[in-house]
């Protein structure tokens, strides 16, 4: 294993992993609810997050492609990971600046962070085959998602101190606390994406003659790519069967909390719970990278998905505090698992050289699909005026992600990987 690049990689997960708790989960959404929706009717607010998360989603999935084929060309993984990065961390330095009222400011901001987020880890998750050896890459893929959880965990106690505690930090009171919140996330996210600015270097194509715009060269190897993805069929498939029930665990991260408030649990349990979220998928992040070994990475998946249909069937009934903390233990579980098995499996029936291209399709079969989740629980909530029947319907991504994935043959894919030419047999060198 190369520990360097393979530490420097995880570090990352730790850094950016604070918006995905902060932002998008615990913090946020209740501020959202509270300031920037102020004034606005309870069911709409919720709707209105929902709508902005499927707005963000959108637009990176329109361009994950693009950006995959274009960085592949121009072997700049790197430099596109820094820009969506430098994105994420400046709009959530700037939601410190949200008033009482300002839902549409607070909104394109969480649009433009999500944005630089989820286009950030396009380009993250391209660089895992890269870091990891082929007999590593469920334990490395795991790793990052351990380190997420931990550095998403600190931060987001910290900040629950911040809001719940500010005299301890001099401040003069919870407000202003869950606002420097909000800068914190960009500094940390800063801090720790250092490493990999240092120490990583991505595979670099020699004698690639640039004749067109990078948009051009963008369309071009993207219509390859899906002339070619009919070389493989069983990728192809867990492509969809992730579209689906990823879908429903995103749509789970975004709206469990703004949910919960509409509950009315209070603002200190929701935080917590998350916070506990954080440090039980720690150590269950790594077990499902174990169990994927002992039973395989499929049937490792399959038990984290049935264990999500179980949660989403008791988040329907939930009406306390008790019951969204112990809602909250059973994502710990599943969660970490769950998606470091889905993106080692997918790398491994991408083909040599085409990381960040195939990985550009890994973002969009999972943020165009996340777009869907968010706007169904949105709707179905401003339809019904209740947000019980929002997080039911998540019941058919999950149902129709699981029957498609019982169909994927990983093997044969590994195979199909491994045997594909690329046409314009590019030269790799390391540099």
């Amino acid at each position: 294993m190369k520990k360097k690049p393979v530490l420097s990689w995880m570090f990352y997960d730790f850094g950016n992993s604070a918006f995905a708790t902060t932002m998008m989960a615990a913090v946020l959404p209740v501020f959202y609810y509270d300031v920037a929706a102020k004034g606005v009717k309870e069911s709409l607010a919720i709707s209105y997050w929902g709508y902005s998360q499927s707005i963000a989603v959108l637009i990176v999935a329109i361009l994950a492609p693009f950006l995959g084929a274009i960085s592949d060309f121009s072997a700049a993984k790197k430099r596109f990971l820094m820009f969506f990065a430098f994105m994420g961390m400046t709009a959530s330095i700037l939601m410190a600046f949200v008033g009482e009222g300002d839902y549409l400011f607070a909104s394109v901001l969480l649009i433009l962070g999500t944005i630089g987020f989820s286009g950030g880890n396009i380009f993250y998750d391209a660089f895992l085959p890269e870091v990891a050896d082929e007999e590593e890459i469920d334990k490395v893929s795991a790793g990052g998602y351990a380190f997420g959880y931990i550095g998403g965990g600190v931060l987001l106690a910290i900040n629950l101190m911040m809001i719940m505690k500010p005299e301890w930090f001099g401040l003069p009171n919870g407000l202003i606390g869950t606002k420097l919140s909000f800068v914190s996330v960009g500094v940390w996210w800063l801090i720790f994406s250092i490493p990999l600015m240092k120490n990583i270097k991505e595979e670099k194509k020699v004698n690639q003659k640039r004749d067109s715009s990078y948009m051009k060269i963008g369309f071009k190897r993207v219509s390859t790519t899906i002339k070619e993805l009919p070389n493989f069929k069983q990728l192809l498939l867990f492509l969809f069967a992730f579209w689906l029930f990823n879908d429903g665990i995103s749509t789970i991260i975004k709206m469990a909390t703004i949910y919960g408030r509409d509950l009315g649990i209070g603002t200190t349990d929701l935080i917590t719970a998350l916070l506990i979220t954080q440090f039980v998928g720690i150590p269950f992040a790594f077990f499902f990278g174990w169990l994927a070994g002992k039973i395989t990475a499929k049937r490792a998946l399959m038990l984290a998905l049935f264990i999500y249909l179980i949660i989403v069937i008791l988040g329907y009934f939930m009406t306390s505090a008790l019951h969204f903390y112990i809602l909250a233990v059973c994502v710990g579980f599943v969660q970490g698992g769950a998606q470091s098995l889905s993106r080692s499996i997918f790398g491994r029936m991408v083909p040599e050289d085409r990381h960040a291209e195939f990985f550009g399709f890994y973002g969009i079969s999972s943020k165009f699909a996340a777009m869907f989740g968010p706007f169904v629980a949105a709707l179905v909530v401003q339809m019904t005026g209740s947000g019980r029947y929002g997080i039911l319907s998540l019941i058919v991504f999950f149902l129709a992600g699981m029957i498609l994935l019982k169909f994927v043959d990983i093997e044969k894919g590994v195979e199909d990987a491994k045997n594909f030419t690329d046409p314009e047999q590019k030269t790799i060198i390391r540099t």
